[in-house]
């Protein structure tokens, strides 16, 4: 044999085992700690959602699936650094929809973004519950109609706090804004979990949220619910009217889902929307979701792909209307 066939079969052979060590490290996927970005602090609906979802994918995956909090400018922070993070399944997001909204935030107010929806890849939907509008118990408002009355008569003397920016806590109230005529004083936390704290502590006056993250208040008597972006009556709260029952003509639904950076190998993306389907079966994790106030709404990849796109370009257009807030 000649040398320079000796160096092409030598060469042929080394793609062979390069090709055969990626097929097999995508085969023994995961062989090390998951970690799952929550782009939020502890405390908001993310979390919620993402904890015990986390823990039943361990169970299936018989890998720990490490849940990592990594909050500020309203999720941006955490979805951008999963966006960019190696494409090797070893680290997943448990997002909000208001990763659909924030790019086009960050294009309205002429910056950068600092991530584009198509550097994720969709792996499933977990839930999907309309937000509901909250005061505290204590309040001088039982109904919307009292809250909605002292808004329009006292502009900027009702403050809500948000999530952040544009993010799902902040996107319903300036629906509920425009659809209404009235001025509420936005107050940005950095989120959900932080914004509850400041309402229960008297530092704002109302705020909208997925129940996950205030039914417990709600059912403790902290909290009082006077409407919800969604469709007919909750059956967690049946007492609450949605908005269009009380002639709003508004809807939000603030959804959960797992993403991987996009780029991550199809055989391991399979093996991470299997352990996501298994875990929204789970008994214990849906009797954990069901404590917390949701409920699973499952969608696998291909669905939630198509969910996705349509919600972006919706949001799109909200936002755009929305324009330039602060």
């Amino acid at each position: 044999m000649q040398r320079r066939d000796f160096h092409r079969l030598l060469g042929a052979s080394a793609i062979g085992l390069t090709g055969l060590g990626t097929a097999f490290a995508q085969d023994a996927f995961p062989s090390k700690p998951i970690t799952m970005v929550v782009p939020f602090p502890p405390g908001g609906v993310a979390d919620a959602v993402g904890r015990p979802v986390a823990e039943a994918m361990a169970r299936h995956l018989n890998q720990s699936v490490v849940v990592v909090n990594r909050g500020g400018a309203g999720g941006a922070i955490g979805m951008a650094a999963v966006a960019k993070a190696p494409a090797d399944g070893y680290t997943v997001l448990m997002a909000l929809s208001s990763l659909v909204v924030l790019p086009e935030a960050d294009r309205i107010l002429n910056r950068p973004p600092q991530f584009e929806v198509n550097q994720l890849a969709p792996i499933a939907r977990m839930t999907a519950d309309p937000t509901v509008l909250v005061v505290r118990a204590d309040s001088p408002w039982k109904t919307y109609a009292e809250f909605i009355a002292h808004a329009k008569a006292n502009p900027g003397r009702i403050s809500f706090g948000s999530s952040g920016n544009y993010g799902t806590m902040q996107v319903p109230m300036e629906q509920l804004k425009a659809a209404t005529n009235t001025f509420m004083l936005h107050v940005p936390y950095t989120g959900a979990g932080p914004a509850i704290v400041g309402l229960l502590g008297g530092q704002v006056e109302a705020l909208a949220s997925g129940p996950a993250s205030i039914v417990g208040h709600i059912k403790s008597g902290r909290l009082r619910a006077l409407a919800h972006w969604g469709e007919g009556r909750l059956p967690l709260l049946p007492d609450v009217p949605s908005f269009k029952e009380l002639g709003v003509n508004i809807g939000y639904s603030q959804w959960a889902g797992l993403f991987a950076p996009a780029g991550t190998p199809q055989p391991v993306i399979d093996k991470l929307r299997e352990a996501a389907r298994m875990a929204a079966r789970d008994e214990r994790t849906i009797q954990i979701m069901t404590t917390a106030g949701t409920q699973f709404q499952y969608q696998d990849a291909a669905e939630f792909d198509a969910f996705v796109k349509a919600d972006a370009a919706a949001m799109k257009s909200v936002v755009q209307r929305i324009g330039r807030v602060n």
